[in-house]
Protein backbone atom coordinates (compact mmCIF):
# COMPACT_ATOMS: atom_id res chain seq x y z
CA UNK A 1 0.00 0.00 0.00
CA UNK A 2 1.17 3.42 -1.01
CA UNK A 3 0.47 6.55 1.24
CA UNK A 4 1.73 10.00 0.54
CA UNK A 5 2.90 12.32 3.49
CA UNK A 6 3.03 16.13 3.16
CA UNK A 7 3.57 18.75 5.44
CA UNK A 8 3.69 22.54 6.77
CA UNK A 9 2.02 23.99 3.81
CA UNK A 10 1.35 27.78 5.60
CA UNK A 11 -0.78 29.17 3.18
CA UNK A 12 -1.89 32.63 3.41
CA UNK A 13 -4.79 34.67 2.61
CA UNK A 14 -5.13 35.77 -1.20
CA UNK A 15 -1.83 37.49 -2.12
CA UNK A 16 -0.34 36.90 1.22
CA UNK A 17 3.42 36.07 1.48
CA UNK A 18 4.98 34.09 3.75
CA UNK A 19 8.57 35.15 5.39
CA UNK A 20 8.68 36.82 1.51
CA UNK A 21 7.21 33.71 -0.47
CA UNK A 22 3.67 32.99 -1.49
CA UNK A 23 3.53 29.47 -0.75
CA UNK A 24 0.80 28.59 -3.16
CA UNK A 25 2.63 27.59 -6.52
CA UNK A 26 5.31 25.11 -4.24
CA UNK A 27 1.81 23.26 -2.93
CA UNK A 28 0.76 23.16 -6.39
CA UNK A 29 3.37 21.62 -8.21
CA UNK A 30 3.59 18.84 -5.39
CA UNK A 31 -0.15 18.14 -6.46
CA UNK A 32 1.14 18.18 -10.06
CA UNK A 33 4.57 15.49 -9.27
CA UNK A 34 1.45 13.34 -7.12
CA UNK A 35 -0.60 12.57 -9.61
CA UNK A 36 1.97 12.33 -12.11
CA UNK A 37 4.50 10.37 -10.54
CA UNK A 38 1.98 8.60 -7.74
CA UNK A 39 -1.63 8.45 -8.72
CA UNK A 40 -1.49 4.62 -7.49
CA UNK A 41 -1.47 6.36 -3.83
CA UNK A 42 -4.39 4.92 -1.29
CA UNK A 43 -4.05 8.62 -0.20
CA UNK A 44 -2.11 11.89 0.91
CA UNK A 45 -2.59 12.76 4.40
CA UNK A 46 -1.07 16.74 5.77
CA UNK A 47 0.25 16.72 9.19
CA UNK A 48 -0.86 20.34 10.07
CA UNK A 49 0.36 23.74 9.66
CA UNK A 50 -2.01 23.89 6.94
CA UNK A 51 -2.49 27.37 7.23
CA UNK A 52 -0.08 30.29 8.25
CA UNK A 53 -2.66 32.21 10.62
CA UNK A 54 -5.93 29.69 10.07
CA UNK A 55 -7.69 32.62 7.87
CA UNK A 56 -10.35 31.21 6.51
CA UNK A 57 -9.13 32.44 2.98
CA UNK A 58 -6.58 30.35 3.28
CA UNK A 59 -8.27 27.98 3.60
CA UNK A 60 -10.38 27.63 0.73
CA UNK A 61 -7.48 28.69 -1.32
CA UNK A 62 -6.30 24.81 0.45
CA UNK A 63 -9.29 23.30 -0.42
CA UNK A 64 -9.23 24.57 -4.05
CA UNK A 65 -5.94 23.25 -4.55
CA UNK A 66 -6.47 19.68 -2.95
CA UNK A 67 -9.70 19.82 -5.29
CA UNK A 68 -7.64 19.18 -8.35
CA UNK A 69 -5.76 16.41 -6.29
CA UNK A 70 -6.75 12.84 -8.09
CA UNK A 71 -5.80 10.77 -4.63
CA UNK A 72 -7.75 11.58 -1.73
CA UNK A 73 -6.63 12.96 1.25
CA UNK A 74 -6.94 13.57 4.76
CA UNK A 75 -5.78 16.64 7.15
CA UNK A 76 -4.36 16.64 10.80
CA UNK A 77 -3.91 20.29 12.54
CA UNK A 78 -1.13 22.19 13.87
CA UNK A 79 -0.55 24.78 15.78
CA UNK A 80 -0.89 27.46 13.28
CA UNK A 81 -4.22 26.13 12.13
CA UNK A 82 -7.95 26.90 13.29
CA UNK A 83 -9.73 23.80 13.55
CA UNK A 84 -13.77 24.90 13.41
CA UNK A 85 -12.82 27.36 10.88
CA UNK A 86 -11.67 24.17 8.64
CA UNK A 87 -14.38 21.91 9.71
CA UNK A 88 -17.04 24.25 7.86
CA UNK A 89 -15.26 24.25 4.63
CA UNK A 90 -13.42 20.57 4.59
CA UNK A 91 -16.55 18.05 4.42
CA UNK A 92 -14.21 15.21 5.74
CA UNK A 93 -12.64 17.05 8.49
CA UNK A 94 -13.97 15.25 11.51
CA UNK A 95 -14.36 16.40 15.05
CA UNK A 96 -14.88 13.89 17.79
CA UNK A 97 -17.31 13.76 20.48
CA UNK A 98 -15.26 16.68 22.43
CA UNK A 99 -14.58 18.46 19.87
CA UNK A 100 -10.85 17.89 18.41
CA UNK A 101 -9.89 17.18 15.04
CA UNK A 102 -9.04 13.17 15.81
CA UNK A 103 -10.33 10.16 13.71
CA UNK A 104 -9.82 7.19 12.45
CA UNK A 105 -9.31 6.05 8.98
CA UNK A 106 -8.93 1.64 8.31
CA UNK A 107 -7.64 0.88 5.60
CA UNK A 108 -6.01 -2.38 3.91
CA UNK A 109 -2.74 -2.67 6.35
CA UNK A 110 -4.35 -1.36 9.66
CA UNK A 111 -5.73 1.74 11.22
CA UNK A 112 -4.18 4.82 10.01
CA UNK A 113 -5.24 7.87 13.91
CA UNK A 114 -5.07 11.10 13.54
CA UNK A 115 -4.54 13.11 16.20
CA UNK A 116 -5.03 16.91 17.37
CA UNK A 117 -2.04 18.31 19.79
CA UNK A 118 -3.15 21.58 19.21
CA UNK A 119 -3.86 24.35 21.89
CA UNK A 120 -4.63 27.80 20.89
CA UNK A 121 -2.45 30.37 22.49
CA UNK A 122 0.87 28.49 22.59
CA UNK A 123 2.52 26.75 19.60
CA UNK A 124 3.55 24.06 21.56
CA UNK A 125 1.63 20.22 22.08
CA UNK A 126 -0.63 19.57 24.43
CA UNK A 127 -3.16 16.45 24.74
CA UNK A 128 -5.42 16.70 27.40
CA UNK A 129 -7.60 14.08 29.15
CA UNK A 130 -10.11 13.91 27.18
CA UNK A 131 -7.95 13.37 23.89
CA UNK A 132 -6.10 10.62 25.91
CA UNK A 133 -9.53 9.07 26.71
CA UNK A 134 -10.66 8.85 23.45
CA UNK A 135 -7.19 7.17 22.43
CA UNK A 136 -7.55 4.95 24.59
CA UNK A 137 -11.10 3.27 23.11
CA UNK A 138 -9.57 3.70 19.83
CA UNK A 139 -6.65 1.75 20.09
CA UNK A 140 -8.45 -0.69 22.38
CA UNK A 141 -11.12 -1.17 19.59
CA UNK A 142 -7.86 -1.62 17.27
CA UNK A 143 -5.93 -3.68 19.65
CA UNK A 144 -5.67 -7.00 17.14
CA UNK A 145 -4.79 -4.13 14.44
CA UNK A 146 -1.42 -2.72 13.35
CA UNK A 147 -1.51 0.91 13.58
CA UNK A 148 0.20 4.34 12.40
CA UNK A 149 -0.41 7.30 14.15
CA UNK A 150 -0.50 10.78 12.52
CA UNK A 151 0.07 14.08 14.25
CA UNK A 152 1.45 17.76 14.32
CA UNK A 153 3.97 17.50 17.32
CA UNK A 154 6.60 15.40 17.96
CA UNK A 155 5.90 13.55 21.63
CA UNK A 156 10.10 13.37 22.10
CA UNK A 157 12.93 16.14 21.73
CA UNK A 158 14.52 16.06 18.08
CA UNK A 159 17.67 17.83 19.39
CA UNK A 160 16.97 21.00 17.94
CA UNK A 161 16.60 23.08 21.10
CA UNK A 162 14.30 25.99 19.74
CA UNK A 163 12.01 23.34 18.32
CA UNK A 164 11.74 21.34 21.58
CA UNK A 165 10.42 23.89 23.46
CA UNK A 166 7.60 23.87 21.32
CA UNK A 167 7.36 20.29 20.97
CA UNK A 168 4.76 18.40 23.04
CA UNK A 169 4.37 18.78 26.57
CA UNK A 170 6.85 16.37 28.27
CA UNK A 171 4.52 15.01 31.07
CA UNK A 172 1.88 14.30 28.07
CA UNK A 173 4.71 12.68 25.94
CA UNK A 174 5.40 10.23 28.93
CA UNK A 175 1.46 9.01 28.99
CA UNK A 176 1.31 9.23 24.85
CA UNK A 177 4.34 7.01 25.05
CA UNK A 178 3.61 4.35 27.67
CA UNK A 179 -0.10 4.58 25.99
CA UNK A 180 1.68 3.59 22.26
CA UNK A 181 3.71 1.46 23.93
CA UNK A 182 1.72 -1.12 25.75
CA UNK A 183 -0.33 -1.47 22.28
CA UNK A 184 2.41 -3.23 20.70
CA UNK A 185 1.30 -2.54 17.15
CA UNK A 186 2.20 0.87 16.85
CA UNK A 187 4.33 0.43 12.92
CA UNK A 188 4.82 4.24 13.12
CA UNK A 189 4.31 7.63 13.65
CA UNK A 190 4.32 10.85 11.44
CA UNK A 191 4.71 14.10 12.21
CA UNK A 192 5.33 17.76 11.01
CA UNK A 193 5.86 21.17 12.58
CA UNK A 194 9.83 20.75 12.42
CA UNK A 195 9.98 21.60 8.94
CA UNK A 196 13.13 18.82 8.80
CA UNK A 197 14.01 15.38 7.58
CA UNK A 198 13.95 13.86 10.82
CA UNK A 199 13.73 9.82 11.26
CA UNK A 200 14.62 7.31 13.78
CA UNK A 201 12.93 5.03 16.82
CA UNK A 202 11.44 6.31 19.85
CA UNK A 203 10.06 3.88 22.59
CA UNK A 204 10.09 1.32 19.76
CA UNK A 205 8.31 2.77 17.39
CA UNK A 206 9.20 3.97 14.47
CA UNK A 207 9.23 7.90 13.08
CA UNK A 208 9.60 10.03 10.21
CA UNK A 209 8.97 13.66 9.38
CA UNK A 210 10.21 15.64 6.47
CA UNK A 211 10.79 19.17 5.01
CA UNK A 212 7.29 21.76 4.52
CA UNK A 213 6.32 23.04 1.33
CA UNK A 214 6.93 26.70 1.79
CA UNK A 215 10.05 27.11 3.92
CA UNK A 216 12.37 25.04 6.30
CA UNK A 217 14.02 24.79 9.77
CA UNK A 218 17.68 25.22 9.85
CA UNK A 219 19.85 22.11 11.12
CA UNK A 220 20.62 23.88 14.48
CA UNK A 221 21.57 21.54 16.97
CA UNK A 222 22.89 24.68 19.43
CA UNK A 223 20.54 27.74 19.91
CA UNK A 224 17.34 27.31 22.04
CA UNK A 225 16.53 30.90 21.96
CA UNK A 226 15.45 31.72 18.08
CA UNK A 227 14.31 29.32 15.28
CA UNK A 228 16.27 29.78 12.01
CA UNK A 229 14.71 29.02 9.16
CA UNK A 230 15.77 28.61 5.46
CA UNK A 231 14.33 28.24 2.21
CA UNK A 232 15.97 24.76 0.75
CA UNK A 233 13.51 22.53 -1.71
CA UNK A 234 10.12 21.53 -0.29
CA UNK A 235 9.91 17.82 -0.14
CA UNK A 236 7.08 14.97 -0.31
CA UNK A 237 6.99 11.13 1.47
CA UNK A 238 5.83 8.32 -0.53
CA UNK A 239 5.21 5.61 1.85
CA UNK A 240 5.14 2.29 1.08
CA UNK A 241 3.54 0.00 3.63
CA UNK A 242 4.52 -3.72 3.73
CA UNK A 243 3.76 -6.62 5.79
CA UNK A 244 6.97 -6.75 7.17
CA UNK A 245 8.66 -3.11 6.66
CA UNK A 246 7.27 0.76 6.16
CA UNK A 247 9.80 2.36 3.44
CA UNK A 248 9.85 6.12 3.24
CA UNK A 249 11.43 7.76 0.59
CA UNK A 250 11.92 11.66 0.70
CA UNK A 251 11.05 13.19 -3.22
CA UNK A 252 12.71 16.60 -3.12
CA UNK A 253 9.52 17.18 -6.49
CA UNK A 254 11.21 20.58 -7.17
CA UNK A 255 14.73 19.32 -7.81
CA UNK A 256 16.00 20.32 -11.57
CA UNK A 257 18.30 17.62 -12.38
CA UNK A 258 19.48 15.98 -15.72
CA UNK A 259 19.15 11.54 -15.48
CA UNK A 260 21.39 9.11 -16.71
CA UNK A 261 21.45 6.12 -16.92
CA UNK A 262 23.95 3.94 -14.88
CA UNK A 263 23.73 0.65 -16.90
CA UNK A 264 22.11 -2.77 -15.89
CA UNK A 265 21.58 -3.87 -11.78
CA UNK A 266 23.12 -6.65 -13.25
CA UNK A 267 26.09 -5.15 -14.72
CA UNK A 268 29.41 -6.30 -13.17
CA UNK A 269 31.13 -2.96 -15.14
CA UNK A 270 28.44 -0.82 -13.69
Amino acid sequence: MKIIHLTDTHLGYHDQKIYNRDPLPALEKAIKSINSEHSDAAMMVITGDLAHSGHPDAYQILHSALSKLTIPYHLVIGNHDDRAVISTLFPDFKLDEYGFAQKVIETEKGAFILLDSVEPGTHAGVYSSERFEWLQNKLTQYKKKPVYIFMHHAPFDTGIPAMDLISLDKQHSIKLGDMLESHGQVKHLFFGHYHRPIAGQWRGIAFSTLRGTNHQGVLDLYQSDVISACFEEPQYCVVLLEDDRTLVHYHDYMHVHDTFDLGSPTDAEM
